[in-house]
């Protein structure tokens, strides 16, 4: 499991080295980055100790009240990549101490875990991400995260007052791929000089292994100290003092450096330069904030829409700037202030056309057989209807008219073209459309579009189906 985790944590990396190189090889125009190239020193050594606890596990460093000391000490080579994101390649020793008690007849146990850690660390500097856009000033301290993984060896010792009086455990596992190990933690850092930094960091180290503290072989190995936690990883705390040496020539190091910071001083640097600079040397006579050096359109009305050539606005290019366009979006002539002549369509001549666009999703209607019940698969037509009715206003009067085919007697064929076209007004209504507009008028097989279909026998069924219809009239 661990060999797979493994894997997985440095595939990222095999794939990330293998599109650098590909993109290297394709890319010539590419300005390599050399030393000659950097602005900024982007390596150090970073060295330091303190103390090492066994923080959870089966036998710990916090026993009884007491705090068992331990110590470690790390030297890292360091890589900043950007402002806030860099790498270090981390080696630690140390030894924890800690106790524990499995039994009164067994005594307190005592033990030691001497370590060594091989880890790569990412460290994210939050205060360079987190900086205010605003703050122009140098910062000398910076928080950091980090996060990584690595292998770590160890040997353990345990001791207690009755089976292992004589016969102490050792446990010694060798640095491999079975000895990988997380870690993480936070740090502070503050920049002493351009040379040298120092920080005060802590970082957890997760084992995965149940035998980090020396308590068996297994977890139920005897004499039993593993089954004292229910933890199946045992886990150490390091805290740390330690100094930062930076390496290079230049001035400043990358994880101190503040891009806003820069591009303040160099806008600083371009005002002062082009302090006398004048933008428009003959002036802007129009006052439509285009120079008069490039003004293509010197007299603008004032008040004025002007593009970049200082040419004022005419949205629908019918010869009016939008400035004296009493309609902007619809052309219109000169004389007309910018507007259509008059309307192309009458009012009464619009009703007419509103009528035929209606009929359109009339044209079809389906009732269930000898009902007035709508059919479902109408109802998007009627809809459509019901928009365009709402459209032409509350001031308009129409008759909905049902119609039959010959078929069945002239009594029943009139009640019947009565209740459809009652049933389609009131969907019409529920629809939103005002009822005191609406007329039904049931005309049964007096009103046939195919007069020649009675008897219905004397035509194709077509010609009946479409007698059987609904269809809008204006009062």
């Amino acid at each position: 499991m661990k060999k797979t985790l493994f894997l997985f944590f440095l595939w990222p990396f095999l794939g990330l080295a293998q599109t650098n190189e590909s993109t290297a090889k394709t890319d010539s125009k590419l300005q390599p980055f050399d030393n000659k190239s950097r602005l900024f020193k982007d390596w150090s050594i970073s060295v330091g100790g303190g103390g090492a606890f066994m923080a959870n596990a089966d036998l710990t460093s916090f026993y009884d009240g007491d705090i068992n000391w331990g110590w470690n000490g790390y030297v890292s080579i360091d890589k900043q990549i950007t402002q806030a994101f860099g790498l270090s390649l981390l080696y630690t020793r140390g030894e924890t101490k800690q106790k524990a008690l499995l039994n009164e007849a067994a005594g307190v146990a005592h033990g030691y875990t001497k370590f060594n850690q091989i880890a790569l660390l990412g460290d994210v500097n939050f205060s360079n991400i987190m900086r205010r856009v605003d703050n122009k000033s140098n910062f000398r301290w910076a928080f950091h995260g980090y996060g990584g993984v690595g292998f770590t060896g160890y040997k353990t010792f345990l001791q207690d007052g009755n089976m292992l009086s004589k016969w102490p455990l050792y446990i010694d596992q060798k640095i491999g791929i079975s000895s990988f190990t997380y870690i993480g933690g936070v740090g502070l850092k503050y920049n002493v000089s351009r040379l040298l930094d120092v920080e005060l960091r802590t970082l957890y180290i997760i084992s995965g292994d149940e035998e980090f503290d020396g308590g068996g072989w297994t977890r139920d190995a005897t004499p039993g100290y593993n089954q004292i936690n229910d933890s199946y990883t045992d886990n150490a705390w390091l805290v740390n003092l330690g100094v930062s040496f930076k390496l290079g020539k230049h001035q400043d190091h990358l994880r101190w450096v503040d891009p806003l910071q820069n591009a303040y001083a160099r806008t600083a640097d371009l005002e002062e330069k082009f302090k006398d600079f004048k933008v428009c040397e003959k002036g802007d006579v129009d006052n439509d904030g285009v120079c008069d050096d490039w003004d293509r359109q010197l007299d603008t009305p004032a008040g004025a829409r002007v593009d970049g050539a200082g040419v004022a606005l005419d949205l629908d290019l019918d010869g009016v700037i939008d400035l004296n366009d009493k309609c902007v979006s619809m052309p219109g002539p000169i004389g007309n202030n910018g507007c259509p002549v008059e309307n192309t369509v009458k009012p009464l001549q619009a009703k007419e056309l509103a009528i035929t666009e209606i009929n359109k999703y009339f044209n079809g209607i389906e009732f269930e057989l000898n009902k007035d019940v709508i059919r479902p698969k109408s109802f998007s037509d009627l809809n459509n209807a019901a928009d365009i009715i709402k459209t032409l206003g509350a001031d308009n009067g129409f008759i909905v008219v049902g119609a039959t085919d010959s078929r069945g007697s002239a009594e029943y064929n009139k009640k019947l073209s009565q209740a459809r076209a009652n049933a389609v007004v009131t969907y019409l209504v529920n629809k939103g459309v005002s009822k005191a507009v609406l007329t039904a008028e049931g005309r049964g097989k007096g009103d046939l579009k195919y007069t020649e279909c009675d008897p219905a026998t004397k035509c194709p069924e077509w010609k009946n189906e479409a007698n059987r219809r609904v269809y809008f009239l204006a009062k």
